[in-house]
């Protein structure tokens, strides 16, 4: 697997030829430098703008299963409430794996195959480049393309970095994966090679793999869904009469 030099979840990954272990060093200085910023007392921004719209059918057939939207209202986009939807329904989609993972081809058609609340446009999440927030410019050697760590800029970094999501603290989030080789397609490809851009929920990291590796969907939709009609049930506990 070719991720721009960048190391997903342990293991060292190769580009244009050369490791970089170094990543482990760079890793663990950012989770010093995220603790002293919270010892210290400074800001941190998390959830900031995630608004949970409730529970929608995951199917289009009424009384069917559901899935929760969770609108960002800093991005103006929907997300899909199950960070592993893939796993437990394919929409009719082959070629996933029973851990929801696939190659981006796919992951393209399963994203377009969902229908949620009644919408069908979804897609996979965007990684805008150029993007000066990332810790590496330029990489694989291409201008203008920021991977690593820090990038605010594409959906799921913001996601990561602004509203404070990761896999071990999903928030509004279920099944947020972010063990090894539990890494997310993002829709966007990277010029020149036959990769697409992908984002790590575990340590934060922004590259790009090969297409046809095995990777994780976690589909989005431009704007916002408005409250779900569903009704939730609510249980009081008055405790004991």
């Amino acid at each position: 697997m070719n991720l721009l030099g960048l190391e997903w979840a342990g293991k060292v990954f190769v580009s244009l030829g050369k490791v970089q272990p170094h990543m482990n060093i760079r890793r663990t200085v950012m989770t010093l430098l995220c603790g002293l910023m919270v010892g210290v007392g400074l800001p941190m921004t998390v959830q900031a703008a995630l608004i949970d719209r409730g529970l929608f059918n995951a199917d289009g057939v009424p009384g069917g299963p559901t899935v929760r939207l969770i609108y960002d209202d800093d991005r103006n986009i929907t997300w899909l409430g199950d960070a592993n939807l893939a796993a437990s329904n394919t929409f009719g989609v082959g070629g996933i794996n029973p851990d929801g993972s696939m190659a981006w081809s796919t992951a393209n058609i399963w994203a377009g195959n969902l229908t949620v609340g009644g919408f069908t446009d979804w897609r996979l999440p965007k990684t805008s480049q150029p993007d000066l927030s990332c810790s590496i410019q330029n990489s694989g050697g291409n201008p203008g393309q920021g991977g690593g760590f820090g990038c605010t800029g594409s959906e799921m970094g913001h996601l990561f970095n602004v509203e404070g999501i990761t896999a071990v603290a999903p928030g509004l989030f279920i099944n947020v994966q972010g063990g090894p080789n539990q890494v997310y397609w993002s829709g966007t490809t990277n010029p020149g090679v036959n990769a697409a851009w992908a984002f790590e929920f575990g340590t934060g990291v922004q590259g790009a793999d090969d297409k046809n590796n095995g990777w994780l969907a976690w589909a989005v939709r431009d704007g916002d869904v408005g409250q779900s009609p569903i009704p939730e049930l609510a249980i009081l506990i008055d405790g004991p009469p």
